[in-house]
């Protein structure tokens, strides 16, 4: 096999040397003042950051959190001069349809945890062997193991071409994409891109974005409107508008403060999981949540994973033209999804929507994400 293509195993372990570099810098964070009683709306409390902070620091285990990643079998590969690193766990079941799953920022491979095995082996959850999927999870260029990217233009375009080259490089003549966050944009680019091999694009979260037209606000819900007001929140898109314009800049406090990164990355996991939830934790594991953080920080790609905004913010809200893929939509609260807006340019053949979760559905739901995939690709098998 060509060196350039060739699939190589891999094991996640860090070195004992960085796990003492971690804590030794908790330990002396220079923690910063804030306003009294202004709880999370000028960001993370200093109290609540302190705290999980120190947790990280004493009472986190990373061993075993990178044996859990381990029980996955993990590979790297080359693509297009850049280091993928994927998780590929193959289901029993030998009819099982490929997927490839893809998440965003602050997102990671540690995401998928607690949905592979439903996913690649339902008969040992209490499904039907007939929903069998062999998963396919990459790590997005310049995040977590695939490591920093190391020339401009890594755009969400050229990721979906990457991933059209590893599902064919991984022998998958005939496969289907979901993801969420970035992944619900990467996964219908992949629909285009490889529409021959694609059977089906499944996203949580929203599908396409408004065009502008007003006709498109015409009759919606008030419930519709409101999701679509999202797009014009610059409070809530105050971090993504940092990161598509100086994240360089950005990257020095993050690169270097472990505190720095936790309270960028968490104050996500505040704003964007299930709105009925007080504190991150409660609604998503805060062992798996802290696994997460410590991927960015151990691979070092704060500054690469940060870059992605800017290397795609001249392709936000840009056309891509009708998609004629079968598309499937899971809808949770606070997220952004209208079926009109997405069927302006994809063939939507399957709409949800769900009254608990959020952002983040394979950490918070798991088993309602895993249940709407297979209703949505059941019928494409």
């Amino acid at each position: 096999m060509n060196q350039n293509t060739q699939i190589r195993p891999y094991t996640v372990d860090v070195p004992e040397e960085r796990l003492t570099d971690l804590r030794d810098r908790l330990a002396a964070t220079r923690w910063p003042d804030e306003l009294p009683g202004v709880d999370w709306s000028y960001g993370v409390p200093v109290g609540y950051a302190r705290e999980l902070a120190d947790y990280w620091r004493t009472g986190f285990d990373w061993r075993a959190a990178e044996a859990r990643l381990n029980a996955f079998p993990q590979f790297t590969t080359t693509i297009d001069g850049q280091n993928i690193h994927f998780l590929h766990v193959r289901s029993p079941e030998p009819d099982a349809l490929p997927l490839l799953l893809t998440h965003g920022w602050p997102g990671s491979v540690a995401e998928f945890m607690k949905i592979i095995g439903p996913l690649t082996d339902p008969a040992a959850h209490g499904g039907d062997p007939a929903d069998a999927f062999h998963v396919v999870a990459p790590s997005l260029p310049g995040f977590g193991f695939s490591g920093p990217t190391t020339e401009p233009g890594w755009d969400m375009a050229r990721v979906a071409r990457a991933w059209a080259e590893l599902m064919r490089r991984l022998g998958y003549e005939r496969y289907g994409a979901q993801g969420g966050d970035s992944g619900a944009v990467i996964s219908p680019l992949l629909g285009r891109a490889d529409a021959e091999h694609v059977a089906g694009v499944h996203v949580n979260g929203g599908l396409g974005f408004p065009s502008g037209d007003p006709a498109e606000f015409a009759g919606l819900t008030p419930d519709e409107l409101a999701r679509l007001g999202q797009y014009q929140d610059t409070d809530r898109a105050g971090y993504a508008m940092i990161q598509s314009t100086r994240p360089q800049t950005l990257a020095f406090g993050l690169h270097d403060s472990p505190a720095a990164q936790l309270a960028w990355i968490v104050e996500k996991f505040k704003e964007w999981t299930d709105p009925a939830r007080d504190l991150p934790e409660d609604a998503v594991d805060r062992d798996q949540m802290l696994t997460d953080v410590s991927i960015y920080w151990f691979t070092g790609t704060a500054a690469s994973s940060c870059r992605f905004y800017k290397e795609g913010a001249a392709s936000w809200g840009a056309p891509t033209g009708y998609s004629a893929v079968p598309h499937g939509v899971a809808v949770f609260p606070g997220d952004p999804g209208v079926r009109r807006i997405a069927e302006r340019d994809h063939k939507v053949v399957h709409w949800s929507e769900f009254g608990t979760g959020g952002h983040f559905p394979a950490m918070e739901v798991p088993d309602l994400l895993v249940q709407d995939v297979r209703a949505f690709f059941g019928p494409l098998r």
